[in-house]
């Protein structure tokens, strides 16, 4: 039943994970959080840049792009199958 956490910047392309928690203090987890990245909720990872920074995420029918330095500190669990 336990899932590896692993870090919103880590996950695959197509892949959904649910927010499990974040390393993020201050303003910034202030604003991700009403962004809505809070813990249960489900992000889908949608698409990189081709340099692979920033990448665009899709959570409560928003689509958001996050650097790698901020959803490096965001953490989730995959859930469905295994996606490439």
């Amino acid at each position: 039943m336990a899932e590896a956490r692993i870090p919103l910047s880590e996950a695959p392309k197509g892949s959904f994970l649910q927010i499990s928690g974040m390393s993020v203090q201050g303003v910034m987890r202030r604003r991700l959080l009403d962004l809505g990245f809070v813990p249960g909720n489900t992000v889908e990872v949608v698409r990189r840049s081709p340099l692979g920074d920033p990448t665009a995420f899709r959570i409560s029918n928003t689509m958001i792009a996050l650097r790698r330095e901020e959803s490096s500190l965001i953490y989730g669990e995959p859930i469905g199958g295994e996606t490439k």
